[in-house]
């Protein structure tokens, strides 16, 4: 049941969106106090889904909770053409067999985030399957050649004399076809999926049957554990969300800090309120990185294994750092704060810990000073009242009291 107003639905699915086309569309959509159709789709190319899978599948739980049905689409059928979003060259197809077995294990880990109760599973070799030979004929004949190499990969690789097989031309057009069967009121994909969901889009208008065009939502890609690029497996930069719960919270825990409130934004599973809240305490100082980052790595693993395991993540986490990083006899210098938050680098000159703050500034922007584990990234971080250990340089701790 949709017991929220058009506006405050609209307030919590733009939270981490790229873009939505169109919101008006949008609007009226959701004015029409009705469960909406919300589909998204993922090909079963992999045995296994990471964190920046999820992206998708935790806005797919927001409508969910505000009352909209969720389709989770598993393109058996379009999975064995393969997607070739973001491909210099032509991907090859799989096996049934290998589709299928990777399906199976989609099914069990979505519902770590998604509410099975309110899920509705479908698989589009179900019609696509049955589509005959003058169907696919049919739908071919929507859009040209031309109109497809608009899209950026596939221009790229004209351009390029790079081969483009026929079939992939096709995969664009199946997946828009799967809107106009499922008559989906939005559609959810990464920012690398816009062109096929715009197919979508027209296939609505003018393929369907007096059904309105389905509203488009692209989410960002997450970006891996080495800040740069996309989660990837191949890349090494991923994190599972089958992975045991140490290895989750180890992994969040050396993400930089700005990637940590893309982390919270996406795959969180925080509201738009806590979020701002979240954002005014780092930029106050009220709220210490590694104490956020910390809270992330925990909420991220309780979902998948549990508050207990979680829990015993963090504190192995923790004694790990306090017994191998942190020496047991450090330099201690008291402070007495000047209210709830100071600056770092005041602290550190203030103290004698350093000769100045300038020197404090200098070791942060050469990536060589620490705060309770977890790097400083901001010359202008401030520290909440409070015990602090601080590395300084590769090898000196420092811990600072309050006096």
């Amino acid at each position: 049941m949709v017991t929220k107003s058009a506006d405050e639905q609209l307030r919590i699915i733009r939270q981490g969106a790229a873009e939505v086309i169109n919101e008006a569309e949008l609007r009226a959509k959701l004015a029409l106090n009705r469960p909406l159709i919300i589909k998204a789709g993922f090909d079963p190319t992999a045995p296994d889904i990471h964190l920046g899978h999820t992206v998708l599948i935790h806005k797919m739980r927001q409508f969910q909770e505000l009352g909209h049905q969720v389709v989770f689409l598993i393109g058996d059928f379009t999975a064995m053409i393969g997607d070739p979003t973001g491909k210099s060259d032509t991907r090859p197809p799989l096996t049934r067999e290998q589709v299928m077995k990777n399906a199976e294990t989609y099914q069990r880990q979505i519902f770590k985030i998604l509410d099975a109760k309110k899920t509705k599973i479908v698989f589009n070799a179900e019609w696509l399957g049955a589509f005959s030979p003058a169907e696919f004929i049919r739908l071919a004949s929507r859009y040209t050649v031309a109109r497809m190499l608009e899209r950026e990969d596939f221009s790229k690789r004209y351009k390029e004399n790079r081969p483009i097989a026929v079939h992939e031309f096709l995969y664009p057009l199946l997946q828009g076809y799967d809107s106009v069967h499922l008559k989906a009121d939005v559609e959810l994909g990464g920012t690398d999926q816009k062109f096929n969901l715009l197919v979508g889009r027209e296939l609505q208008r003018d393929y369907g049957i007096g059904q309105p065009p389905q509203v488009v939502i692209t989410m960002p890609l997450l970006e891996g554990t080495d800040g740069v690029n996309k989660m990837s497996k191949s890349l090494g930069n991923y994190i599972g969300i089958e992975e045991p719960a140490r290895e989750i919270v180890g992994k969040v825990m050396s993400i930089s800090d700005e990637l940590m409130v893309k982390y919270y934004e996406l795959v969180g599973g925080v509201t738009p309120d806590e979020l701002d809240a979240l954002k005014k305490g780092l930029a106050s100082g009220e709220k210490h990185p590694r104490v956020a980052k910390m809270e992330l790595a925990r909420r991220i693993a309780a979902r998948f294994h549990g508050e207990d395991e979680a829990a015993q993540a963090e504190e192995g986490f923790n004694s790990q750092f306090r017994n191998k990083e942190v020496p047991d006899e450090m330099e201690i210098f008291p402070h007495v704060w000047s209210g709830d938050t100071e600056k770092l680098v005041s602290i550190l000159a203030a103290t004698g810990a350093l000769k100045s703050a300038g020197e404090g500034r200098r070791l942060i922007k050469g990536g060589g000073l620490a705060i309770d584990g977890a790097k400083a990234d901001d010359p202008e971080i401030a520290l909440p009242k409070g015990e602090h250990v601080i590395r300084l340089g590769k090898k000196r701790y420092v811990k600072i009291l309050p006096a």
